[in-house]
């Protein structure tokens, strides 16, 4: 399975030592312990402007996205959490691969 998420804080977070100036969260603060999570999972992974791809089994995935999510829900009230996935049972190495053939297409290599 590959699954990428993207997740975001908003509003005031409980406790203040999570908070920036003003009192909102730290959105980057926030996003950089989700991706920390992912990392120290041991996942592949891949993170870009918009989204983290993590790839895995059903449950250890959506393990992560639970514990990320949770992290981030220290720098707010509430939080938005993203996810969109590809199922695809019997196939490993996706992160990389599908890439590999959209590139190969373009250049029409096979």
């Amino acid at each position: 399975m590959l699954l990428a998420f993207s997740v975001a804080p908003s509003g005031v977070p409980a406790d203040p030592a999570y908070a920036k100036a003003g009192g909102d969260a730290s959105v980057q603060d926030a996003v950089a312990a989700a991706v920390r999570i992912v990392r120290e999972s041991g996942l592949p992974n891949q993170t870009d402007s918009m989204f983290t791809t993590i790839e895995g089994e059903w449950d250890e995935v959506f393990d992560v996205v639970k514990r990320a999510a949770e992290e981030v829900g220290k720098y707010g009230s509430r939080v938005s959490l993203v996810i969109k996935a590809d199922i695809r049972p019997g196939f490993s190495g996706e992160l990389t691969a599908k890439v590999d053939r959209l590139e190969n297409a373009i250049t029409g290599q096979s």
